[in-house]
Formats: C-alpha cells, sequence, structure tokens
C-alpha cells in the first residue's frame, strides 16, 4: 500500500469518529475542516489553513486559489493538499490535480448523501455520509441496526400458544 492510500485510510478513519446534529451546510463544511487540521496536527505536522495553492483563480480574479488545508510533513514525505466539499465540482478536482503535479499528496474530502464519483488519479477520495433533515445537516453513523430480539436457540422455545383477547369497546 502506497503512502497515499495509507494516509487517506487515516483521515477516513480520523473522520469516522467525526459526528455532529443540526449544522447548517457552512458550519458542517467549518467542522470538517477543523478535524481535517486537527488530523493533521496529531500527526505531528504543520497544519495551514486557507495555504496558497498552486492552481489560479478564475477570470476576471487574479492570484492563486487557496486549500482548505494543508500539512507539511518532515522529508521524504510529500506535503498534504486537502480540500472539502459536498458538491462534485470540477474545479476541485482541476485544484487537486494541480497540486498533485506539484508534488502534494491531493486529497478530496467530500461529503453529504452521496454517491461520490471517484475523482481521477493521482486525487485520493475520503468521504464522510451525513443527511439533511429539515435543512439541518447531520452525520450518518455506519453501525448496523441493533438487535430487537435474540435468536431463539431451541426450537421448541419459539412456539407460542395463540390466545384470545378479549374485546374491548
Amino acid at each position: 500500500m502506497d503512502d497515499g492510500t495509507r494516509t487517506a485510510e487515516s483521515l477516513a478513519a480520523w473522520l469516522g469518529d467525526l459526528h455532529f446534529t443540526g449544522l447548517t451546510e457552512d458550519r458542517a463544511t467549518a467542522r470538517i475542516v477543523d478535524a481535517v487540521a486537527g488530523w493533521g496536527a496529531a500527526h505531528g505536522w504543520r497544519v495551514y489553513r486557507r495555504a496558497p495553492s498552486v492552481f489560479p483563480l478564475p477570470p476576471p480574479l487574479k492570484g492563486h486559489s487557496v486549500l482548505d488545508v494543508a500539512c507539511a510533513r518532515p522529508a521524504p514525505e510529500q506535503p498534504i493538499a486537502v480540500e472539502v466539499d459536498r458538491l462534485d465540482r470540477q474545479r476541485t478536482v482541476d485544484k487537486l490535480l494541480a497540486e498533485a503535479a506539484a508534488g502534494r499528496l491531493a486529497i478530496w474530502v467530500r461529503w453529504g448523501a452521496g454517491p461520490f464519483r471517484p475523482p481521477p488519479l493521482p486525487v485520493h477520495l475520503v468521504t464522510r455520509e451525513a443527511a439533511r433533515v429539515k435543512g439541518q445537516w447531520h452525520t450518518v453513523a455506519g453501525l448496523p441496526a441493533p438487535r430487537h430480539s435474540t435468536a431463539v436457540e431451541n426450537a421448541a422455545e419459539a412456539t407460542a400458544e395463540a390466545a384470545e383477547l378479549p374485546w374491548q369497546q
């Protein structure tokens, strides 16, 4: 397994522990950006929010775009460029491809209800499912439904007697 895959899996596991409820889209995105920054800091990397990107701004704007989070890691590891989006935006893909071409490990964190179309390599995709209820976002647990009854080990115990219930009006 390469460093990019390992790093993306590490971030996915970190975000799997992230839970929120009742947030607007902007606040949910900010919470995820905070979690990505926390993940980088927990690894001891230098973390930069709104870091300069190599990707230019669209005309008529001048200058370069920014990344949601960038992490500087000790050599020989690549720096990390992370974008966080709910929507599938081609501009984000183009930005991350430019970051990868500049020697950075590019990770796209997509969140929401999905489906999440995988970006072209070498961009790595990390997802965090969330659902919107009454205009507010909450994370979706990947846990199975709870068991409401236990399996009956003895078939004889599974036999129930029918009884007529009294009629009430």
